[in-house]
């Protein structure tokens, strides 16, 4: 899943984009306003993780800008602490809101319960016949024996998974997988398929030539 920091404070957009990194996800980042409105409108961003104090356009107006467009789901991390602050937020677009200084886990979770509301998945958890996939652990095992993914094999396996039953072209893949530093002429996204493939069974991803994939149940 793909995300995009906007965050004005150097050392902190280091940290949350290392963290995040960690943890699996691509992330974007912007250090001001505008720019991070330009990103958001560009891409279609999994989550989007706003300042509030922002150079050039604050993350309020970043936000009733964006609603104006798009429905990506914004979680406001912010020094603002007050009742009024939280209310503000949350009518003028806001998903979520999270006050600094914050705990990582929180945060993690907060993102996971935002990517779940959307995908309309009630728990962490995808279980189809034999596969059962954690997408809070990032774990995947079939017959209950666990099954090693790289990060960027869980990730796709994720999308896929989220999107069961429906086709998922490579565009779709690199918009939500890849950052804006990985390479989209590439042929990674057939390489990591085939990896996929090999782990999980050959029938269970079915390619359309020239369209992208169906991930069957």
């Amino acid at each position: 899943m793909r995300l995009l920091i906007i965050e004005d404070e150097p050392d902190l957009l280091k940290i949350l984009a290392r963290s995040m990194r960690e943890e699996g996800f691509a992330v974007d980042m912007a250090d001001n306003g505008p720019d991070g409105l330009h990103k958001a409108k560009t891409c279609n961003y999994d989550t989007i993780i706003l300042d509030w104090m922002l150079p050039g356009m604050s993350g309020i107006d970043l936000l009733e800008e964006l609603r104006r467009e798009k429905k990506t789901p914004v979680l406001l991390l912010t020094a603002r602490d007050t009742i009024r602050d939280r209310v503000t937020g949350l009518d003028r677009g806001a998903d979520d809101y999270l006050v600094k200084p914050f705990n990582t886990s929180e945060l993690l979770a907060r993102i996971r319960a935002l990517i779940r509301r959307t995908t309309q998945h009630a728990t962490n958890q995808i279980e189809l016949e034999n596969l059962l996939i954690d997408l809070g652990t990032k774990r995947v095992w079939v017959d209950k024996e666990e099954i090693p993914m790289t990060a960027r094999e869980f990730a796709i396996l994720e999308l896929l998974a989220l999107n069961r039953g429906q086709l998922v072209s490579r565009t779709m893949i690199y918009e939500h997988i890849f950052d804006e530093n990985d390479d989209s002429l590439s042929n990674i996204v057939d390489v990591h398929v085939s990896h996929i493939r090999k782990k999980l069974g050959q029938d269970r991803i079915e390619t359309r030539r020239g369209l992208g994939y169906i991930f069957h149940a």
